[in-house]
């Protein structure tokens, strides 16, 4: 009787995954299995699949400089040749026939004969909100990843640290608050999105959002649960287009500002809900669990918090959780990309219980997780 690989006890299983895996490894075995029909298939999509992995960046790059000339919108009107697109964007007509097959390559653009247009995936991306200005600011990541291994070891200082210095709690100046409010307040648009659709607010009276910037997921929130009172906190250097938003959206009555860090300012009281809506990953374990003991103050008993962000996958790891958010909050040296189940966890540690985690309708946007203030 034949014994498959699942039926062994678990350290045969081991010792037979690292069999195979010494044997996938050998050149002349991918060769073999590469022309052989029973493996071919299998190991031509892993190759594939390697190929992928290994042009990542070379794709990166290609899509930055799709959005830094701003080709997306140069061809929404309709389709153009390479020679017309040159010339608007002073590059070198043979270069920017590269580019632009490169971006049809992509899915982002379509070649017809020899004029391109937008596709289906370029026009999508255009209509991210936050995505473009998104893939800008990159250019400060992309320094830190020059060398990946330089930025494991630690180094004192990072480009992404500059660009979002109010991690590290002092004075952000205007400049910088003003480019953070708006990329965060662009994208913080989809994160709302899939946060209300995760959760409902149904019987909140008041929400407090704890790191809010100007206010568009309490806007958001404000437009689903139209009789809810709220209160914004964060930087005072991060808020001042929110009062603007809000008297924008009719919503001034309903919405208190208070201006303060949390590291050093209690919480306003008064809230049945609390959100924190990509705030855990951007701080340190120390600086979370301080902030979840003042969250867990603010709120009476049975309050409820509601944590948004991107997470890593803990035992199933995830490629936007455990790829790219966990080596961008590397980058800003500050925080990082946890599991639900981590943060799980600290929610107990700080007096929270009743927490669920709702399936995430997109986990590269976000992931939620739910908790109630206990006794």
């Amino acid at each position: 009787m034949s014994v498959e690989a699942h039926d062994l006890p678990a350290w045969p299983k081991y010792r037979v995954s690292g069999w195979l895996n010494r044997l996938i490894a050998r050149p002349g075995f991918q060769s073999w299995a590469s022309k052989f029909p029973l493996t071919r298939g299998q190991a031509r999509a892993d190759g594939a699949a390697l190929f992928d992995v290994v042009q990542g960046f070379v794709q990166s790059q290609v899509l930055m400089a799709v959005v830094e000339l701003d080709l997306l919108r140069r061809l929404r009107a309709g389709p153009q040749s390479a020679e017309a697109l040159a010339r608007a964007c002073d590059v070198p007509a043979d270069r920017m026939q590269v580019l632009l097959q490169a971006g049809a390559a992509l899915g982002l653009l379509r070649r017809k004969r020899d004029r391109f247009g937008l596709a289906r995936k370029g026009a999508a991306l255009m209509g991210v909100p936050g995505l473009e200005a998104m893939i800008r600011h990159h250019k400060a990541f992309y320094d830190d990843l020059r060398d990946p291994v330089a930025l494991l070891r630690g180094p004192e200082e990072t480009r992404l640290s500059q660009f979002w210095p109010y991690v590290f709690g002092g004075d952000v100046p205007a400049p910088e608050a003003a480019i953070y409010s708006d990329l965060m307040a662009q994208s913080q648009r989809l994160v709302a999105e899939d946060t209300l659709r995760a959760v409902s607010l149904k019987g909140v009276r008041h929400l407090l959002d704890v790191g809010g910037g100007t206010g568009a997921f309490l806007e958001a929130a404000g437009r689903a649960a139209p009789s809810m009172q709220m209160t914004l906190f964060d930087l005072p250097a991060v808020v001042p287009d929110a009062q603007a938003r809000f008297d924008a959206a009719g919503m001034a009555g309903r919405v208190s500002i208070v201006p303060g860090s949390f590291r050093e300012d209690a919480l306003p009281g008064g809230a049945d809900a609390v959100s924190l809506i990509r705030v855990l990953y951007d701080h340190s374990d120390d600086t979370v669990r301080a902030l979840l003991a003042r969250v867990h103050d603010a709120l009476p008993e049975g309050g409820r918090l509601i944590v948004s962000e991107p997470m890593g996958g803990g035992a199933r790891p995830d490629r936007a959780g455990d790829v790219y958010f966990a080596f961008y909050t590397m980058a800003m040296q500050t925080g990082r990309a946890r599991s639900a189940a981590e943060i799980e966890a600290l929610l107990r540690e700080a007096g929270f219980g009743q927490i669920r985690s709702p399936a995430p309708a997109r986990a590269y946007v976000t992931r939620v997780l739910t908790a109630v203030r206990q006794g």
